[in-house]
């Protein structure tokens, strides 16, 4: 597997190129900006642009879907309740291949309604919006859910292994990536609080 990490935008988002060696296809998660940047690491590793897709629909990781789109007739890939254009649904569940690279989607609202985290290869968890190094996304904007994400976090999250790889929409942390291992030791929004604990907690 292979994995880009570029810092874009004016939020300090990160895009990825993520591709499969032997088939040499690729996605791009989460494109905020300047596509021709995007363009030239696809190029520069070689490979075809299959996937355009989007954690969820907020304007700063979809700000360069259709350049990408126009120029490498990629196929936009986003949960089916999310409202930005996009040819491909997915739902919880739902598994796109590149060669023998699996990318599984688990949809994690709480950000926004159509928030979803893809897992790569089982190794890798690219997490948008919804977790990132050391503090999560925010709740407080039109659609969030306090209850929701912590449903993603402690039943949906919860199930994956500490070794997996956290790979967040902005870089916000520490550093650029995490494990979940890592995360729930030290991210404070993990630690484990009820339903009702952490919808005061994220109110506060």
């Amino acid at each position: 597997m292979i994995i880009r990490q570029i810092k874009l935008g004016l939020m300090d988002n990160f895009c990825y190129v993520v591709g499969d060696e032997k088939a040499l296809e690729c996605a791009v998660i989460d494109p905020s900006a300047n596509h021709l940047r995007i363009m030239d690491e696809v190029e520069k590793l070689g490979l075809k642009l299959k996937y355009i897709i989007n954690t969820h629909g907020h304007a700063d990781h979809t700000g360069a879907n259709e350049a990408l789109k126009v120029a490498s007739g990629a196929s936009i890939v986003a949960h089916s309740s999310c409202k930005a254009a996009h040819d491909l649904d997915v739902d919880e569940g739902s598994i796109l291949k590149m060669g023998g690279l699996e990318m599984r989607f688990i949809h994690t609202p709480g950000h926004t309604p159509d928030g979803v985290c893809i897992l790569a290869g089982g190794k890798a968890l690219f997490t948008g919006d919804t977790l990132f190094v050391g503090e999560c996304g925010r709740t407080d904007l039109p659609g969030s859910s306090s209850e929701a994400l912590w449903h993603s976090f402690f039943e949906r999250l919860a199930k994956l292994p500490d070794d997996v790889m956290v790979l967040p929409g902005h870089d916000y942390g520490k550093e650029p990536f995490s494990t979940l291992g890592v995360e729930r030791k030290t991210n404070y929004t993990l630690k484990p609080r009820t339903v009702e604990e952490f919808v005061k907690f994220m109110a506060e």
